[in-house]
Protein backbone atom coordinates (compact mmCIF):
# COMPACT_ATOMS: atom_id res chain seq x y z
CA UNK A 1 0.00 0.00 0.00
CA UNK A 2 1.23 3.46 -0.99
CA UNK A 3 0.64 6.18 1.71
CA UNK A 4 -0.25 9.62 1.71
CA UNK A 5 2.39 11.00 3.69
CA UNK A 6 5.61 9.99 4.16
CA UNK A 7 7.05 10.96 7.36
CA UNK A 8 10.86 11.97 8.67
CA UNK A 9 12.73 13.28 11.19
CA UNK A 10 14.12 16.92 10.41
CA UNK A 11 17.13 16.28 12.62
CA UNK A 12 19.01 13.62 14.21
CA UNK A 13 18.14 12.51 17.14
CA UNK A 14 20.24 14.82 19.60
CA UNK A 15 18.70 17.57 17.43
CA UNK A 16 15.54 19.94 17.80
CA UNK A 17 12.56 17.85 17.30
CA UNK A 18 10.62 18.34 14.45
CA UNK A 19 8.34 15.99 11.61
CA UNK A 20 7.86 16.77 8.42
CA UNK A 21 5.12 15.14 6.29
CA UNK A 22 5.78 14.93 2.96
CA UNK A 23 3.06 14.22 0.27
CA UNK A 24 3.40 11.00 -1.70
CA UNK A 25 1.81 12.70 -5.02
CA UNK A 26 1.58 16.27 -4.21
CA UNK A 27 4.04 19.35 -4.29
CA UNK A 28 3.37 19.70 -0.52
CA UNK A 29 4.61 19.11 3.13
CA UNK A 30 3.27 19.57 6.50
CA UNK A 31 5.46 20.44 9.35
CA UNK A 32 5.26 19.72 13.10
CA UNK A 33 7.33 21.91 15.23
CA UNK A 34 9.92 24.97 13.91
CA UNK A 35 13.47 24.12 15.40
CA UNK A 36 16.59 23.74 13.42
CA UNK A 37 15.41 24.18 10.02
CA UNK A 38 19.21 24.07 8.25
CA UNK A 39 18.71 19.95 7.54
CA UNK A 40 15.67 21.15 5.04
CA UNK A 41 16.38 22.13 1.53
CA UNK A 42 14.64 25.49 0.25
CA UNK A 43 12.60 22.92 -2.23
CA UNK A 44 11.43 21.24 0.54
CA UNK A 45 10.85 24.13 2.57
CA UNK A 46 8.86 25.93 -0.52
CA UNK A 47 6.43 22.94 -0.23
CA UNK A 48 4.64 23.30 3.20
CA UNK A 49 1.46 24.65 3.52
CA UNK A 50 0.88 24.12 7.18
CA UNK A 51 2.90 23.99 10.53
CA UNK A 52 1.72 22.94 13.75
CA UNK A 53 4.20 24.65 16.97
CA UNK A 54 3.64 22.53 19.64
CA UNK A 55 5.14 25.27 22.13
CA UNK A 56 7.39 28.80 21.26
CA UNK A 57 10.97 27.65 22.90
CA UNK A 58 13.98 28.58 20.90
CA UNK A 59 14.44 24.79 19.93
CA UNK A 60 10.76 24.47 18.66
CA UNK A 61 10.30 27.71 17.17
CA UNK A 62 13.30 29.39 16.25
CA UNK A 63 13.23 27.45 12.58
CA UNK A 64 10.57 30.21 11.71
CA UNK A 65 13.23 33.03 10.48
CA UNK A 66 14.62 30.90 7.72
CA UNK A 67 10.93 29.78 6.62
CA UNK A 68 9.81 33.06 6.63
CA UNK A 69 13.47 34.50 4.43
CA UNK A 70 12.89 31.63 1.98
CA UNK A 71 9.34 31.96 1.41
CA UNK A 72 9.13 35.49 1.35
CA UNK A 73 9.46 36.42 -2.15
CA UNK A 74 7.12 33.67 -3.00
CA UNK A 75 3.52 34.05 -3.83
CA UNK A 76 1.94 31.74 -1.00
CA UNK A 77 -0.01 31.24 2.57
CA UNK A 78 1.89 29.68 5.21
CA UNK A 79 -0.64 28.72 7.86
CA UNK A 80 0.65 28.11 11.57
CA UNK A 81 -1.17 26.72 14.12
CA UNK A 82 -0.04 26.34 18.02
CA UNK A 83 -0.78 26.93 21.35
CA UNK A 84 -2.08 30.48 23.23
CA UNK A 85 0.47 33.09 22.49
CA UNK A 86 1.11 32.17 19.13
CA UNK A 87 -0.08 34.99 17.36
CA UNK A 88 1.91 37.31 19.57
CA UNK A 89 4.49 35.04 19.01
CA UNK A 90 4.52 35.84 15.35
CA UNK A 91 4.33 38.83 15.07
CA UNK A 92 6.79 39.40 17.59
CA UNK A 93 9.03 37.72 15.04
CA UNK A 94 7.71 40.13 12.06
CA UNK A 95 8.18 43.25 14.16
CA UNK A 96 11.73 42.47 14.73
CA UNK A 97 12.67 43.06 10.79
CA UNK A 98 12.37 46.76 8.99
CA UNK A 99 10.17 46.13 5.82
CA UNK A 100 10.55 49.08 3.92
CA UNK A 101 11.62 47.39 0.46
CA UNK A 102 7.85 45.95 0.74
CA UNK A 103 4.67 47.48 -0.55
CA UNK A 104 2.02 46.56 -2.44
CA UNK A 105 3.56 45.38 -5.47
CA UNK A 106 5.13 42.78 -3.40
CA UNK A 107 5.20 39.38 -3.75
CA UNK A 108 1.74 38.00 -2.61
CA UNK A 109 3.02 36.28 0.61
CA UNK A 110 0.92 35.76 3.48
CA UNK A 111 1.33 34.12 7.03
CA UNK A 112 -2.30 33.28 8.91
CA UNK A 113 -1.34 32.47 12.07
CA UNK A 114 -4.17 30.49 13.95
CA UNK A 115 -4.25 29.96 17.94
CA UNK A 116 -5.92 27.73 19.55
CA UNK A 117 -7.40 28.29 23.10
CA UNK A 118 -6.71 24.53 24.21
CA UNK A 119 -10.93 24.08 24.58
CA UNK A 120 -12.77 25.07 21.15
CA UNK A 121 -12.18 27.91 19.82
CA UNK A 122 -9.27 28.83 17.18
CA UNK A 123 -8.52 32.63 16.55
CA UNK A 124 -6.73 33.51 12.95
CA UNK A 125 -5.00 36.63 12.29
CA UNK A 126 -3.52 37.17 9.21
CA UNK A 127 -0.06 38.93 8.41
CA UNK A 128 0.68 39.65 4.00
CA UNK A 129 3.88 41.25 3.19
CA UNK A 130 2.00 43.83 1.17
CA UNK A 131 0.99 45.41 4.08
CA UNK A 132 4.36 45.19 5.86
CA UNK A 133 3.30 42.26 8.08
CA UNK A 134 0.77 44.59 10.05
CA UNK A 135 -1.65 42.39 11.93
CA UNK A 136 -5.20 41.76 10.57
CA UNK A 137 -7.69 40.00 12.62
CA UNK A 138 -9.68 37.48 10.70
CA UNK A 139 -11.98 36.05 13.93
CA UNK A 140 -12.83 33.02 15.68
CA UNK A 141 -14.25 29.23 14.49
CA UNK A 142 -15.94 27.58 16.83
CA UNK A 143 -14.32 23.67 16.91
CA UNK A 144 -16.42 20.87 17.43
CA UNK A 145 -13.51 18.74 17.98
CA UNK A 146 -9.76 18.99 18.72
CA UNK A 147 -9.68 18.99 14.84
CA UNK A 148 -7.50 22.38 14.21
CA UNK A 149 -7.38 20.81 10.14
CA UNK A 150 -9.52 19.29 8.20
CA UNK A 151 -9.36 18.46 4.60
CA UNK A 152 -11.42 15.93 2.85
CA UNK A 153 -8.01 13.69 2.74
CA UNK A 154 -7.28 13.83 5.79
CA UNK A 155 -7.30 15.80 9.13
CA UNK A 156 -4.58 17.07 11.81
CA UNK A 157 -6.14 17.25 15.60
CA UNK A 158 -4.09 18.29 18.87
CA UNK A 159 -3.85 17.87 22.34
CA UNK A 160 -2.48 19.84 25.27
CA UNK A 161 -0.16 18.38 27.30
CA UNK A 162 2.07 20.22 30.35
CA UNK A 163 5.19 21.14 29.93
CA UNK A 164 5.52 23.61 32.77
CA UNK A 165 3.82 25.31 30.17
CA UNK A 166 1.08 24.17 27.43
CA UNK A 167 2.63 22.42 25.07
CA UNK A 168 0.89 20.60 22.07
CA UNK A 169 0.59 17.06 20.51
CA UNK A 170 -0.33 16.25 17.40
CA UNK A 171 -1.95 13.32 15.46
CA UNK A 172 -2.26 13.19 11.76
CA UNK A 173 -5.22 11.22 10.54
CA UNK A 174 -5.82 10.10 6.70
CA UNK A 175 -9.48 9.91 5.72
CA UNK A 176 -9.22 6.34 3.98
CA UNK A 177 -6.12 4.99 2.41
CA UNK A 178 -7.02 4.55 -1.52
CA UNK A 179 -4.00 2.63 -3.44
CA UNK A 180 -4.17 1.62 -7.14
CA UNK A 181 -3.63 -2.46 -7.68
CA UNK A 182 -1.50 -2.48 -10.47
CA UNK A 183 -1.88 -6.26 -11.77
CA UNK A 184 -5.67 -5.47 -11.77
CA UNK A 185 -5.49 -1.91 -13.71
CA UNK A 186 -2.93 -4.50 -16.39
CA UNK A 187 -5.97 -7.07 -16.74
CA UNK A 188 -8.15 -4.59 -17.67
CA UNK A 189 -6.37 -2.58 -20.00
CA UNK A 190 -6.69 0.74 -18.30
CA UNK A 191 -3.75 3.30 -18.42
CA UNK A 192 -2.09 5.13 -15.58
CA UNK A 193 -1.75 8.52 -15.15
CA UNK A 194 -3.93 11.84 -13.48
CA UNK A 195 -7.33 10.08 -13.82
CA UNK A 196 -6.45 7.71 -11.01
CA UNK A 197 -5.05 10.64 -8.68
CA UNK A 198 -8.69 11.77 -9.55
CA UNK A 199 -10.45 8.78 -8.60
CA UNK A 200 -8.63 8.35 -5.26
CA UNK A 201 -9.98 12.07 -4.47
CA UNK A 202 -13.81 10.74 -5.22
CA UNK A 203 -13.23 7.52 -2.96
CA UNK A 204 -12.10 9.57 -0.23
CA UNK A 205 -15.06 11.84 -0.37
CA UNK A 206 -17.18 9.27 -0.33
CA UNK A 207 -18.28 10.26 -3.55
CA UNK A 208 -21.64 8.64 -5.30
CA UNK A 209 -20.72 5.17 -6.74
CA UNK A 210 -22.51 6.19 -9.84
CA UNK A 211 -20.38 8.99 -10.73
CA UNK A 212 -18.49 9.19 -13.93
CA UNK A 213 -14.18 8.31 -13.80
CA UNK A 214 -12.78 9.87 -17.20
CA UNK A 215 -10.18 7.84 -18.68
CA UNK A 216 -7.81 9.11 -21.44
CA UNK A 217 -8.00 6.18 -24.30
CA UNK A 218 -10.88 4.27 -22.78
CA UNK A 219 -14.23 4.28 -22.06
CA UNK A 220 -15.46 5.86 -19.14
CA UNK A 221 -15.99 4.43 -15.84
CA UNK A 222 -18.16 4.25 -12.69
CA UNK A 223 -16.53 5.26 -9.61
CA UNK A 224 -18.21 2.12 -8.07
CA UNK A 225 -17.46 -0.42 -11.19
CA UNK A 226 -13.82 0.63 -10.18
CA UNK A 227 -14.19 -0.39 -7.09
CA UNK A 228 -15.73 -3.69 -7.67
CA UNK A 229 -13.32 -4.51 -9.96
CA UNK A 230 -10.27 -3.97 -6.87
CA UNK A 231 -8.77 -1.32 -9.27
CA UNK A 232 -8.91 0.93 -6.43
CA UNK A 233 -7.80 -1.05 -2.89
CA UNK A 234 -9.17 0.93 0.37
CA UNK A 235 -7.85 0.94 3.63
CA UNK A 236 -7.53 2.01 6.69
CA UNK A 237 -6.07 5.32 7.15
CA UNK A 238 -2.78 6.40 7.71
CA UNK A 239 -2.01 7.94 11.66
CA UNK A 240 1.16 9.69 12.63
CA UNK A 241 1.08 10.80 16.39
CA UNK A 242 3.91 13.89 17.51
CA UNK A 243 4.87 14.49 21.01
CA UNK A 244 7.53 16.23 22.83
CA UNK A 245 8.34 17.65 25.76
CA UNK A 246 5.99 16.59 28.21
CA UNK A 247 6.67 15.35 31.99
CA UNK A 248 5.83 12.18 33.15
CA UNK A 249 2.32 12.47 34.54
CA UNK A 250 -0.89 10.72 34.46
CA UNK A 251 -3.05 13.40 33.20
CA UNK A 252 -0.36 13.64 30.42
CA UNK A 253 -0.09 10.34 29.96
CA UNK A 254 -3.59 9.52 29.64
CA UNK A 255 -4.25 12.32 26.57
CA UNK A 256 -1.37 11.06 24.94
CA UNK A 257 -1.94 7.53 24.74
CA UNK A 258 -5.61 8.14 23.99
CA UNK A 259 -4.42 10.42 20.84
CA UNK A 260 -1.78 8.14 19.80
CA UNK A 261 -3.72 4.82 20.27
CA UNK A 262 -3.18 2.66 17.37
CA UNK A 263 -0.72 4.69 15.80
CA UNK A 264 0.87 3.48 12.59
CA UNK A 265 3.87 5.94 13.88
CA UNK A 266 4.42 7.59 16.93
CA UNK A 267 7.31 10.29 17.10
CA UNK A 268 8.26 10.89 20.81
CA UNK A 269 10.63 12.59 22.87
CA UNK A 270 12.65 10.26 25.16
CA UNK A 271 16.14 11.98 26.06
CA UNK A 272 17.24 11.17 29.36
CA UNK A 273 18.45 8.15 30.71
CA UNK A 274 16.81 6.43 33.98
CA UNK A 275 19.54 7.07 36.09
CA UNK A 276 19.35 11.04 35.45
CA UNK A 277 14.88 10.92 35.96
CA UNK A 278 14.84 13.36 38.82
CA UNK A 279 16.75 16.03 36.40
CA UNK A 280 14.09 15.00 33.50
CA UNK A 281 10.89 15.21 35.44
CA UNK A 282 12.72 19.38 36.91
CA UNK A 283 12.45 19.91 33.27
CA UNK A 284 9.38 18.41 32.68
CA UNK A 285 10.81 15.85 29.91
CA UNK A 286 10.11 12.33 29.68
CA UNK A 287 13.27 9.89 29.80
CA UNK A 288 13.73 6.83 27.30
CA UNK A 289 11.86 4.52 29.16
CA UNK A 290 9.04 6.07 30.43
CA UNK A 291 8.80 7.21 26.00
CA UNK A 292 8.72 3.48 25.48
CA UNK A 293 6.26 2.40 27.65
CA UNK A 294 3.91 4.65 26.10
CA UNK A 295 4.48 4.09 22.96
CA UNK A 296 3.91 0.20 24.30
CA UNK A 297 0.71 1.76 26.07
CA UNK A 298 -1.00 3.43 22.93
CA UNK A 299 -0.06 -0.03 20.94
CA UNK A 300 1.47 1.92 18.15
CA UNK A 301 2.90 0.04 15.12
CA UNK A 302 6.22 1.69 15.31
CA UNK A 303 7.63 4.10 17.53
CA UNK A 304 10.41 6.37 17.16
CA UNK A 305 12.10 7.83 19.76
CA UNK A 306 13.51 12.01 19.38
CA UNK A 307 14.91 14.76 20.56
CA UNK A 308 17.65 13.11 23.05
CA UNK A 309 19.87 15.47 25.39
CA UNK A 310 23.12 15.97 24.24
CA UNK A 311 24.45 15.58 28.04
CA UNK A 312 24.32 11.60 26.64
CA UNK A 313 26.59 12.17 22.88
CA UNK A 314 28.39 9.52 22.13
CA UNK A 315 26.21 7.11 24.23
CA UNK A 316 22.93 7.27 21.66
CA UNK A 317 22.44 3.34 22.47
CA UNK A 318 21.99 3.64 26.18
CA UNK A 319 18.84 5.48 25.03
CA UNK A 320 17.76 3.36 22.13
CA UNK A 321 18.21 0.31 24.73
CA UNK A 322 16.34 1.96 27.26
CA UNK A 323 13.49 3.06 25.11
CA UNK A 324 13.78 -0.53 24.46
CA UNK A 325 13.21 -1.64 28.04
CA UNK A 326 9.85 1.09 28.29
CA UNK A 327 8.60 -0.83 25.08
CA UNK A 328 9.07 -4.41 27.01
CA UNK A 329 7.96 -3.80 30.26
CA UNK A 330 5.46 -0.80 29.64
CA UNK A 331 3.04 1.53 32.35
CA UNK A 332 2.02 -1.60 35.27
CA UNK A 333 4.32 -0.28 37.47
CA UNK A 334 4.85 3.01 36.84
CA UNK A 335 2.44 4.63 39.13
CA UNK A 336 1.99 1.79 41.90
CA UNK A 337 3.99 3.96 44.50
Amino acid sequence: MVYLVQPRLVNEPFGDAGLLLDFSFKSRAILFDLGDLVPLPAGTISKIRQVFVSHMHMDHFAGFDRMLRLLLNRTAELQVFGPPGLTDAVEGKLRSYTWNLLDETSEDFTIIAAEWNLKDELTRSRFKARNKFGREKLGVEALASRRLLMEPDFHVEAVALDHGIPCLAFAFQESLRVNVHKARLDELGLPVGPWLTEAKQLVRSHADPDAIVTIPGHRDMKLGDLLSAKVLVTGPGERICYATDLAFTEPNLSRLIALAEGSDYLFIEGGFLDEDEAIAASKHHLTASQAGSVAAAARVVRSVPMHFSPRYLGREQLLLDEFQKGLTTGLATRFSD
